[in-house]
């Protein structure tokens, strides 16, 4: 008997219909649908029955979740099993489901801090940056560099499990794959970090005093002269005094005070309570509820 191998096309029909992996997610079993789907090109290649073919999909419509992307090496892998199995291995069905559950708990660690902590939000503060000064390129350049990422992604690292088979599963229990999490998570945490003051805006409108400014601390608009000449002259005055010689009251307010405190303090502040409610178990949606509900009544009673 011929041996059977999975060539080139077939590895790559498995890649392109893994990215469907969450496409089919369910409560139960969670992403088996989405898995099974991608490994129907091998089955078909690897078993000639209908008996072996429908056996080999029911193994693997049990229960699979992980990251995404990640999921690439756990697929490659049991791709090799399959095709060991398919040459007259003895490998079982509690074999391979064992390499699938061993490989995708570790592996889903590494997949948020990786792209949705970091790569992601690199790439997605580029382009925004970008298309907040009217440039085409940002949302283009965002779209493209993310898609290489994660096809080349999905491909090479699937190759990589195919190729080493089941011995990358010995490979977990190092301390490799520990320094990538730690590494990953920190550089992630210090690009939202980054990314907070930017993109968290929270504005507290309580005034704390207003100051009647001296004379010739603000412009005095009716003894600007007429014509090009008045603008030129509170054109200059504004250089030397800055904004707050537009108004003859200095108006503090609450967030001034906290903006010469530290600025974006209540940015910060927000984003660490979301996180702390997270820890605590609060449901995502509660939080966006809350928020919804505190910044209506923020703008109604006009503290906000």
């Amino acid at each position: 008997m011929a041996e059977i191998k999975l060539d080139k096309k077939d590895r790559m029909a498995v890649a392109w219909r893994h990215q469907f992996l969450q496409g089919s997610w369910n409560y139960e079993r969670m992403q088996n649908g989405g898995w099974c789907y991608a490994m129907i090109p091998a089955i078909k290649k690897l078993y000639s029955s209908k008996e072996e073919q429908a056996a080999a999909l029911k193994r693997h419509l049990e229960f699979y979740n992980t990251h995404p992307y990640v999921s690439a090496p756990v697929i490659g892998v049991t791709l090799a099993l399959e095709e060991e199995r398919a040459n007259g291995a003895p490998v079982e069905d509690q074999a391979i489901q064992g390499v699938k559950v061993g490989m995708m708990g570790p592996l889903a660690g590494v997949g948020d801090p990786v792209f949705w902590f970091t790569i992601r939000p690199i790439l997605g503060a580029l382009g925004a940056s970008m298309a907040l000064s009217g440039s085409i390129v940002g949302p283009l350049l965002f779209f493209l560099a993310w898609n290489i990422i994660r096809m080349a992604f999905l491909w090479y690292t699937q190759e990589f499990g195919y190729n080493v088979g089941t011995s990358i599963a010995k490979d977990l229990s190092g301390g490799l794959l520990g320094k990538i999490t730690e590494g990953a998570s920190i550089l992630g945490m210090f690009i939202i970090g980054a990314l907070v003051q930017r993109w968290v805006s929270i504005t507290f409108t309580p005034v704390v005093s207003v100051v009647e400014q001296s004379e010739g601390a603000y412009i005095d608009w009716a003894a600007l002269p007429a014509g090009t000449e008045g603008i030129k002259s509170a054109l200059e005055q504004y250089s030397v005094l800055g904004p707050t010689g537009l108004n003859v009251e200095k108006v503090t307010t609450l967030q001034g005070n906290l903006d010469q405190l530290i600025p974006g303090l209540a940015a910060v502040g927000l984003t660490l309570l979301c996180c702390f409610l997270l820890k605590k178990g609060i449901s995502p949606i509660v939080i966006i509820l809350c928020l919804f509900a505190v910044g209506i009544a923020g703008r109604f009673f006009g503290f906000m």
